[in-house]
């Protein structure tokens, strides 16, 4: 299955909502799922980015439906990339 890099910045809206609901990471992870995508890893990060997940979806228009209905709300700016596993690519590559 297709496997996407998701790097998300939490905009003020979404610090006040962590703060105030540390478990809506958790709940978010459930949405992500009723929209046919999968969280496989998590992390919190510091930097320009306070999220990496690796998610996995079946097509590029269900990361899509996920993408646009997550940065929807409001609490987040998304960056999606698809991504290759290294023999992925050197399959592409022969």
């Amino acid at each position: 299955m297709p496997t996407y890099i998701l790097l998300t910045t939490l905009t003020a809206q979404g610090v006040q909502t962590l703060r105030s609901n540390p478990d809506r990471l958790r709940e978010v992870n459930r949405d992500v799922e009723e929209l046919g995508a999968k969280v496989l890893h998590q992390w919190a990060t510091l930097g320009d980015f306070d999220f990496v997940n690796v998610v996995e979806a079946p097509d590029t228009a269900t990361m899509a439906r996920v993408s646009v209905a997550l940065g929807a709300r409001g609490s987040t700016k998304i960056q999606t990339l698809p991504a290759l596993t290294i023999d992925e690519l050197l399959e592409t590559l022969s």
